[in-house]
């Protein structure tokens, strides 16, 4: 229920600091620490005067941080100590900034990147969650002509993982228009190192590595090629991520657009994609 006038002091037991006796004087300021304190009655106070435990009520009366002695105290006389109880039946809400690791007998290290769980432990977030999300869309065409791998300008994203146990998970979409039936290869590239590729001998070992091979089927045909490769960079700096491609039939690659194109509702501007998760473990 609501308290009508004061609240109580709940739980918070204090000592007031020292009072000297002033000769003819009854009434004197309680302080701790040099600051004004309000026991919520005289009934939450132990008082000693002269070896002597008071009767609240009858030997001292409360007001505010004023304790007034039932008569003047003289030359001689020692207020040994005031005890402020609070209220002993609720340890009531602590203070900000209180509460300590050793009262909450929680382990582990707190600070920005880390919670406190349910068993009393600070941890790092865990168990494949995400981290954070770089993307990149590339709405405008390109094409190449070479039959080397080359980057797909404008086709890239960075990232900088959190920790060296964190992996990327990579996701492709590419759209690509090529002349009937020729066909192309593409790799995901990590910085320079091709990632996600075949890497049996082949027939004679002069088949390439590749993470696609596209064969078209019509000057007039867009393929959409989607992937999604999740990769152990061990890494907390930056990394890119890109895919190269080459065309191998003499002939011209496109992305975004139809090998033949016309202006004309039936050949469309096409847009790909890449888009990079950290995820942790």
């Amino acid at each position: 229920m609501a308290y009508i006038g004061q609240s109580p002091s709940i739980g918070n037991f204090q000592v007031c600091d020292a009072i000297s006796v002033v000769n003819g004087q009854a009434a004197y300021t309680m302080q701790v620490s040099s600051v004004n304190v309000v026991p919520e009655t005289a009934n939450h106070m132990l008082v000693s005067l002269n070896g002597v435990i008071q009767a609240p009520g009858s030997s001292y009366t409360v007001s505010g941080s004023t304790i007034t002695f039932a008569s003047n105290l003289v030359t001689g006389d020692v207020i040994d100590f005031i005890h402020i109880l609070g209220s002993v039946l609720d340890l009531g809400v602590p203070s900000d900034s209180t509460v300590s690791l050793a009262k909450l007998t929680a382990t582990g290290t707190k600070d920005a990147t880390t919670f406190l769980r349910g068993d009393n432990t600070f941890a790092a977030p865990s168990g494949g969650k995400i981290a954070q999300v770089v993307s990149t869309t590339l709405s405008t065409v390109t094409s190449t002509t070479s039959d080397s791998f080359s980057d797909i300008s404008g086709l890239a994203v960075s990232i900088t993982p959190s920790a060296t146990s964190s992996k990327v998970l990579v996701f492709v979409n590419l759209s690509l228009g090529s002349q009937g039936t020729y066909s192309c290869q593409l790799r995901l590239m990590r910085d320079s190192t091709a990632i996600c590729i075949g890497t049996d001998s082949g027939i004679g070992g002069s088949q390439p590595q590749a993470t696609f091979h596209q064969k078209g089927w019509s000057d007039t045909a867009i393929v959409n090629q989607g992937m999604n490769f999740l990769d152990s960079p061990s890494s907390t700096s930056s990394i890119s991520y890109n895919v190269e491609w080459r065309e191998t039939e003499n002939t011209t690659l496109y992305l975004n657009r139809m090998y033949t194109t016309s202006n004309n509702v039936s050949y469309p501007w096409v847009a790909s994609t890449i888009t990079a998760m950290e995820v942790l473990t």
